[in-house]
């Protein structure tokens, strides 16, 4: 009975967990700048840095630093953008003028209380 009990009662947290893992968290975009994120080969002995946006997004408790995955052309974001994104392991997916989007992870940290 109690083997019972403790595997129904284990199930009822591990899916709460799931579900609200999966939650869509509201956040804004209020940053971006361009950074390097690698290097390509230009011919012999010829290499030129490869630049990618990072964005800072904000929730209500957090600030998240988002760096695009591959460099390939994507358009900016402007700053301000109210956007909903779930987390997957290190990615950031969400939905920003009618397109989906997948960015990694880079960097976390608490947002500190306003000073009056």
């Amino acid at each position: 009975m109690k083997k019972k009990l403790l595997t129904m009662a284990a199930l009822a947290l591990s899916a709460s967990a799931v579900s609200t893992a999966q939650q869509p968290v509201a956040a804004t975009i209020i940053s971006e700048k361009s950074v390097e994120c690698g290097s390509k080969d230009q011919g012999k002995k010829k290499s030129v840095d490869v630049l990618c946006q990072q964005y800072t997004v904000r929730t209500a408790t957090t600030e998240y630093q988002i760096r695009q995955e591959k460099p390939a052309g994507k358009e900016i974001l402007p700053a301000n953008t109210p956007i909903e994104f779930t987390l997957d392991k290190d990615k950031m997916k969400f939905r920003a003028n009618g397109k989906k989007y997948e960015f990694l992870i880079v960097g976390t940290s608490a947002v500190g209380a306003q000073p009056k």
